[in-house]
């Protein structure tokens, strides 16, 4: 048994290593973990791998994927630009201010950290680089600002989290909106201080009301996504899933027929887009659940919970020692594949400690983003070395103080647990 479980392991770091795709990856392991144990037949586990993804609100991840790329190639993040801009855009450092506000606003859209820095950043880096900004720090900003695309509900992690553990997404998604939005400010307060300490100024005077207001008139096709997916989820209107089929329908509505910014060539780019990175998640959850019934079934849960709690049954002690172990995983996994992994693990431990579900499957989805900056799966770093022409080894090292804020923003997170379920409660 434990041969079996060493060898899994063993398998799926040495794969990692050698850059197989993270899907792919684990379901080698997972061969090598069944072929080691000779106990589970070939035939159970793949029966689980395909009803892993027979569950109704994994249906609502290609929906709000094809929203975010119908947004991404439409205008609706130049619109979120302009209306940050007449928000913030005269404080010290104002278009980093710009580009963590409208990130925000992004993330309430498309749902993905990618997507994010690629819509905000394609736009916001150039212009800061013009503005007189440095490249670093321009692209730093943007790429950390990316990561709020998977905090502020829709979020796909969010989805993937809520069929794991079994708990309701429309909760997840109203506790995702507070931490979201003070991850944002924090980012935003890092921001200032390096533009203080660097000489960057605004980007001219405070705007007036009538101008913010004539601003957020004509972002309001953008503005109402989440108003209308968040509304009727929590007005008892909609499923997630079909709130994720409206968000869909409203936005070929209003991008292609009231903004007329789609073409034939790019309806048919967004369905690749969204083919593609739909099947590389759904193949990540199947082998995932696959792994997990592995775990399982030599009780490895079981397990780990008396290990850590052997450790001791302080929360204040086993909590930060959970925390580390998730943010030293996150560089090396993808985020859905930790998510998958490590919620059937560590969920037994925290419930025993004393924590909610859903406000554990917040610190995991804001550990999980900070995976995103992290070499050598950061994919919010690649996005951002391609889009800032920059080395990753200078993007790296210009992103810490935003993950170390990060940091400090997810430890308030996890210990004042009112942040994310005070809108539950209501």
């Amino acid at each position: 048994m434990e041969t079996a479980i060493i060898l899994t392991f063993v398998a799926l770091a040495a794969f990692l290593l050698l850059s197989v795709p993270i899907g792919i990856a684990i379901g080698m392991s997972v061969i090598v973990g069944v072929w080691a144990g000779d106990m589970l037949p070939y035939e159970f586990i793949i029966q689980k791998m395909v009803t892993s993804l027979d569950v109704f609100p994994l249906m609502a991840v290609p929906f709000f994927i094809m929203a975010g790329e119908i947004m991404q190639k439409g205008s609706m993040a130049q619109r979120l630009l302009t209306v940050s801009k007449k928000l913030v855009g005269h404080m010290t450092g104002g278009m980093a201010h710009i580009s963590v506000l409208t990130s925000m606003f992004y993330g309430a859209l498309s749902g993905s950290a990618p997507a994010t820095v690629a819509a905000v950043g394609g736009i916001m880096v150039p212009s800061m680089i013009k503005e007189g900004y440095s490249r670093s720090f321009s692209t730093a900003v943007n790429t950390a600002a990316g990561c709020l695309g998977v905090m502020i509900p829709p979020s796909v992690p969010l989805i993937i989290y809520g069929t794991t553990a079994g708990v309701s997404v429309g909760d997840l998604f109203i506790a995702g909106v507070v931490p979201g939005v003070f991850v944002g400010v924090c980012l935003m307060i890092c921001s200032y201080v390096i533009s203080k300490k660097h000489g960057y100024t605004g980007t001219g005077d405070r705007a007036g009301f009538k101008e913010i207001m004539v601003a957020s008139k004509e972002a309001l096709v953008a503005l109402m996504v989440p108003l209308i997916v968040l509304g009727g989820i929590y007005g008892g209107l909609t499923t997630p899933t079909e709130a994720g089929v409206i968000a869909v329908l409203y936005a070929f509505i209003a991008e292609g027929i009231f903004l007329r910014t789609l073409s034939w060539r790019k309806v048919a780019e967004i369905f690749k887009g969204t083919a593609l990175t739909t099947s590389s998640i759904f193949l990540v959850v199947a082998t995932a659940t696959a792994l997990g019934q592995i775990l399982l079934f030599y009780n490895v849960p079981e397990m780990l919970v008396e290990i850590l709690v052997g450790i001791s049954d302080n929360k204040y002690v086993l909590i930060p020692i959970i925390l580390v172990f998730l943010l030293i995983m996150g560089t090396f996994m993808d985020a859905l594949a930790n998510i998958l992994i490590l919620t059937p693990l560590l969920l037994p431990v925290v419930k025993v400690l004393g924590m909610n579900p859903i406000h554990f499957g917040i610190i995991m989805i804001v550990c999980s983003s900070m995976g995103f900056l992290t070499p050598p799966v950061g994919v919010n770093l690649f996005v951002g070395c391609s889009i800032g022409n920059i080395s990753i080894e200078k993007l790296s090292a210009a992103v810490m103080p935003f993950l170390f804020t990060m940091v400090l923003a997810l430890l308030a997170i996890v210990f004042i647990p009112q942040l994310s379920l005070w809108l539950p409660g209501l």
